[in-house]
């Protein structure tokens, strides 16, 4: 499972069947301490309430086309979530901090 924020949406011209209905969203992948983390991802948006500037877990793969109704669509990532808070534990490695909430404020 993986961290990410929407940071857009995407608006294909043809939909694999199967795939009818399923919002399609640009996520910026996020490290452990909630920074921007890589390249900009498409995920199939499989609780189909998720929007831009949300934090959410992800998944990509097998697991990925797994999570969508019909299962086992071509999808290479799909938002499994969305995320309200995020407490790091200092066993962790963390510092106790929480991450932001889907608006970048702090909680």
């Amino acid at each position: 499972m993986l961290l990410g924020r929407i940071v857009g949406t995407v608006v294909p011209c043809v939909i694999y069947r199967g795939l009818e209905g399923v919002p399609m969203l640009l996520v910026q992948p996020l490290d452990k301490a909630g920074n921007s983390e890589g390249r900009v991802l498409v995920a199939a948006d499989a609780t189909r309430m998720a929007g831009p500037g949300e934090l959410v877990y992800y998944e990509g793969g097998r697991e990925a086309a797994m999570a969508l109704d019909p299962w086992c669509v071509p999808v290479d990532h799909a938002v499994i979530g969305i995320v309200d808070d995020v407490h790091r534990s200092a066993d962790h490695g963390g510092s106790g901090d929480s991450a932001s909430g889907p608006d970048g404020s702090a909680r």
